[in-house]
């Protein structure tokens, strides 16, 4: 039986050594938001349903937007139940992100209700959207979505950067994003994105990343000098900025123009 191929163009990307970034999507609601990260080089959408009143028929078509521009759709649930993340898949995401992953344990727990048989136990479903709704044959269609499937997991917390190497070792775990806000917050050093205790924590998590294979990401960190630094450091998974945080930036410097102009 003929194999069935299936591309994550964000998975492809950072196989390559490469950056790899997207948008947090909060507000967008429409199809074209798809095209325009498309013809503005991001490399996936993340689609946000943790910190988002959005709902799983938006975040649904959104995923087959973005698919057919060519970027990965990938979509952050809001906690740990199986139905959070299957609806989505069913719909179309080709990744999922779980907040507040603490052990290997929970990330084990986590790949096991994302994939399917044997690496996990996701019940199946046929003519899935990935598959364009083709009848394609259980078993490679399976093989094809398991092994495109981006899984990534976000570590918040310092118990997190601490299980870091047994996290990294997870069989299916694609990438260990540093969700960098909510780490300062917990480390009681909120807003300071280049303390020394968080870089410390992004060197731990690369390295772990390193040794098993898996790839390094950072969020929440938008000064550029800090940015830089981390990406050079390995984390080459990030979230570029979110769709609200960016027009209000646009809107800020337009009406700075504006008001400015003497008449």
């Amino acid at each position: 039986m003929e194999p069935v191929t299936l591309r994550n163009k964000a998975l492809e990307r950072l196989a390559r050594g490469e950056v790899c970034f997207g948008l947090s999507l909060h507000m967008a609601r429409t199809m074209n938001i798809g095209r325009m990260m498309a013809t503005c080089d991001y490399d996936f959408a993340f689609i946000d349903m943790e910190h988002n009143a959005m709902g799983f028929d938006i975040a649904g078509q959104l995923s087959l937007a973005c698919q057919d521009a060519g970027v990965t759709p990938i979509v952050r649930v809001a906690g740990f139940e199986s139905y959070l993340s299957t609806r989505v898949l069913d719909a179309g995401a080709m990744g999922i992100v779980f907040p507040h992953v603490n052990t290997a344990k929970e990330a084990r727990e986590l790949v096991s209700i994302c994939k399917y048989p044997p690496e996990g136990h996701r019940s199946v479903m046929g003519n899935l959207p990935q598959m364009n709704y083709a009848s394609v044959a259980g078993g490679p269609a399976s093989q094809a979505i398991n092994r495109a499937l981006m899984i990534v997991v976000m570590l918040e917390t310092p118990e997190a950067v601490e299980n870091a190497e047994a996290i990294a070792a997870v069989p299916g775990v694609d990438v260990l994003h540093i969700g960098t806000n909510d780490l300062c917050f917990e480390m009681g050093i909120p807003g300071q994105f280049g303390h020394e205790r968080v870089k410390e924590a992004y060197r731990r998590v690369i390295a772990a990343c390193r040794k098993h294979g898996k790839h390094a990401g950072t969020g929440g960190v938008r000064d550029e000098t800090n940015c830089r630094e981390y990406i050079q450091m390995g984390a080459h998974f990030l979230t570029a900025g979110t769709d609200t945080g960016l027009l209000m930036q646009a809107l800020g410097q337009r009406s700075a123009f504006l008001r400015g102009i003497k008449l």
